[in-house]
């Protein structure tokens, strides 16, 4: 069953698409861009509902980061839940997105029944993406490395053609860090889809490197699976997630070999399949 609609949050105007059939699921970012990138078959078995963030609300040119405060797009998820009328359910976050839907079932651990985290790790600092940095340079892909050292050539020119979507154009050029098939070119997951360019380089900027997600984990009880993907150079490497993971009162880690940044859309059948095995024995 589909439908679509729309939400207003303090002026935002946050899209929401909601298909399938099955237990309830939010997952927060991009309506457009998540919709597009989950599996119709994963659809027969969830009742998905994919919502926006503030940063992709559409005509948002809100440059005041008051207004992207972390608590702040939680609440908006939440808002977005009682439209959508679901009860417990299982949030889901990717990359940046992930920490979103953590926070979520930290403040709101009454509504959430599962939480899925992906592609993303505990530590965003500038640390962390010097661990990133060294986990490629120590990788053995000269191909790789050729094609995003290609890319990084025309990134700020790129980016001066159409600055307001800056964020999609570093998504897009940053294919070799991002998939294992490192040519794959992304662009028709990302038309259509609006950013704001101020809530990025706040949020994704200083928000994320600066989160320690260890805070309150001790209100987090329900079930967590974390699916990662081998080639995923974008963010900082998995053996991260050893220093927190004593936190976590239930935790599973999936790591598909053949998957970059994105597991539920470069391997949707084995993605579909742990994660609905992890859920029917949780």
């Amino acid at each position: 069953m589909y439908k679509s609609g729309y939400v207003y949050s303090d002026n935002f105007k946050l899209q929401y698409i909601v298909d399938g059939q099955g237990a309830p699921a939010i997952v927060v970012g991009s309506s457009l861009y998540y919709a597009r990138t989950f599996s119709n078959s994963l659809r027969t078995k969830l009742r998905m509902a994919f919502i926006d963030h503030r940063g992709f609300a559409t005509s948002n040119n809100c440059k005041d980061i008051k207004k992207y405060q972390l608590d702040i797009l939680v609440d908006d998820i939440e808002l977005l839940r009682k439209e959508l009328g679901f009860e417990k359910f299982i949030m889901i976050g990717h990359s940046g997105h992930a920490f979103m839907a953590l926070e979520y079932a930290k403040k709101y651990p009454t509504n959430v029944e599962y939480l899925v985290m992906m592609c993303v790790s505990p530590d965003y600092s500038d640390a962390g993406r010097h661990k990133a940095e060294q986990y490629l340079e120590e990788s053995v892909c000269p191909e790789r490395k050729a094609a995003l050292a290609l890319n990084l050539s025309r990134l700020p020119q790129e980016i001066e053609k159409v600055p307001d979507k800056a964020f999609i154009t570093y998504c897009l050029l940053m294919g070799p860090k991002s998939w294992f098939n490192y040519n794959y070119d992304a662009k028709n997951l990302w038309e259509g889809v609006e950013v704001n360019m101020a809530m990025f380089d706040y949020v994704w900027g200083e928000v994320f490197r600066d989160i320690d997600i260890t805070k309150n984990l001790d209100k987090l009880k329900v079930p967590v699976f974390l699916a990662l993907g081998r080639y995923d150079y974008l963010v900082p490497p998995a053996y991260l997630w050893e220093s927190v993971r004593g936190h976590f009162s239930d935790l599973t880690i999936r790591i598909f070999e053949q998957s970059g940044h994105a597991p539920h859309f470069e391997e949707p059948e084995l993605f579909d399949q742990q994660l609905l095995e992890w859920l029917s024995k949780t």
